[in-house]
């Protein structure tokens, strides 16, 4: 087993993971949708763009505090809403939020969170959102939003591509399905990872207190009612009916058109979060980092464009921050660190992240997010200016994104 201060990357969380947690639980987290070739690409698209360094600068003190979704953040990165945190370790949504809360960033609780939107209102003094399922009965959708309010949530993210349940074979073979079939080759994984069902067992009962049947009953059933009352049709104008109501910052999380991002500024809407569900729902889409500048560049200055999908270097982070984003999302690496040491393992993870960071922006001769621009970044397969015949000598830096 791993111990807590060999990890330094997160990949070293992931390796912890896998070492600890049962083979259907890991499947579930790191799976994705048909071949998955989405869900790699996320990861494996940053390596299309290389940094550029602009060296000769003040970088004595350097910070990447910015602000995001109407809260102020350290640095811009923000936990994704990931549904039942305490399947993987007892300390689940609580222990995540408050280890976002003292890194500074932010923290979003998913719908199908274990842990209840006032319970993480009460303990997490961080900035917080809620991320909503858009359901067919509006009163089911405006009571979590009050729930929201009297809570503290500081914004509010419908999730939009979510309408079909994506095709994850992972959970097919493991029966980790709603309701679960587990296979005798699944049930034995279990056995082999005495830990996690001691600590499981030990944890006391869960259920999901953000779904709107109450919260009670078991997961199984719980989650079968959530999707019976589903909305198949998310139009426009409940978009603009829900960010009315909330009245607050407002994103939509899963758009990947240009065009969806100009018609989201239309609808009252403060951010779009490019999304392609870590690619969990539609395989074959683009990588976010790819659609990222085109969709900066259609928006205008008009919202804000929030990148999820891929992170895991604070050298990733800086990437999208050159090409335009406000901030970025990441959830798979934060639940390998929860699962392998909980929140003692967020915590450093969220620490090491911050100072890749930090570290990327004053090599790159970046003082403040603001100095990071798109004269940092180019695609690793562009030739030299000369090859092109055009002098990069003089005048002002060439876009290259």
């Amino acid at each position: 087993m791993s111990r807590l201060t060999q990890c330094y990357g997160t990949a070293d969380y992931e390796v912890a993971a896998r070492r600890r947690l049962p083979r259907p639980l890991f499947d579930y987290i790191c799976g994705a949708a048909d071949d998955e070739k989405t869900a790699a690409a996320n990861v494996n698209s940053f390596d299309r763009y290389e940094l550029v360094p602009r060296y000769l600068a003040d970088v004595t003190k350097v910070s990447a505090a910015t602000r995001v979704l109407g809260c102020d953040i350290a640095w811009p990165l923000i936990l994704a809403p990931t549904g039942m945190s305490r399947m993987f370790h007892p300390d689940g949504e609580m222990g995540v939020a408050q280890a976002a809360a003292d890194a500074g960033c932010g923290y979003a609780l998913s719908t199908m969170a274990t842990t209840s939107i006032e319970d993480i209102g009460a303990a997490s003094t961080g900035p917080k959102i809620y991320q909503l399922y858009l359901l067919a009965d509006d009163a089911l959708n405006f009571a979590s939003i009050d729930r929201c309010k009297a809570a503290g949530f500081d914004a509010l993210c419908i999730t939009v591509d979510t309408i079909v349940a994506g095709n994850r074979e992972r959970d097919l073979r493991s029966g980790l399905t709603v309701p679960p079939r587990l296979t005798p080759s699944s049930l034995a994984s279990f056995i082999r990872r005495p830990g996690w069902c001691l600590s499981y067992l030990g944890g006391g009962k869960f259920s999901l207190p953000n779904v709107a049947a109450g919260g009670e009953g078991d997961l199984s059933t719980l989650a079968s009612f959530f999707a019976s009352k589903m909305e198949p049709h998310i139009s426009w104008e409940r978009i603009e009916k829900i960010a009315s109501y909330w009245g607050g910052p407002f994103a939509i999380k899963g758009l990947q058109s240009v065009d969806d991002a100009r018609r989201a500024a239309d609808f009252g809407v403060t951010a779009v979060i490019i999304s392609n569900h870590g690619g969990r729902q539609l395989d074959g889409g683009a990588a976010t980092i790819d659609l990222l500048a085109d969709v900066v560049d259609a928006a205008g200055g008009r919202i804000e464009v929030i990148l999820d999908g891929g992170i895991r270097r604070g050298s990733h982070i800086l990437k999208a921050i050159a090409m335009g984003a406000s901030a970025c999302m990441t959830g798979r690496p934060y639940l390998y660190a929860l699962s392998a040491f909980g929140a003692a393992g967020v915590e450093r993870w969220l620490g090491s992240m911050r100072q890749e960071t930090l570290r990327t922006m004053a090599l790159l001769g970046c003082a403040s997010v603001a100095d990071v621009g798109r004269e940092h970044v180019r695609l690793a397969a562009s030739a030299p200016a000369f090859m092109s015949g055009k002098s990069a000598s003089h005048g002002t830096p060439r876009q290259t994104v």
